[in-house]
């Protein structure tokens, strides 16, 4: 299984599955990931946490934790 941690700067990516419960899937489906959409690692941080993602035309900082509920192809 492949996830959004995983993937390298300048890669673009599709959504294939969200896993998680309750609230914290709800807050990432919130923010406009879900399955099928886009998603473009512009940046991550030297420390490798957050991760800065393009999705839906706009930028959003993603922790490792949450990006590593994000199964993508």
């Amino acid at each position: 299984m492949k996830t959004l941690k995983d993937i390298r700067v300048g890669d673009t990516v599709s959504v294939k599955k969200l896993h998680g419960e309750g609230a914290v899937k709800r807050r990432i489906m919130d923010m406009g990931i879900t399955k099928g959409v886009e998603v473009y690692v512009r940046k991550v941080a030297p420390l490798g946490d957050p991760v800065e993602i393009n999705v839906r035309g706009y930028e959003l900082s993603l922790r490792k934790v949450d990006a590593q509920m994000i199964e993508v192809d």
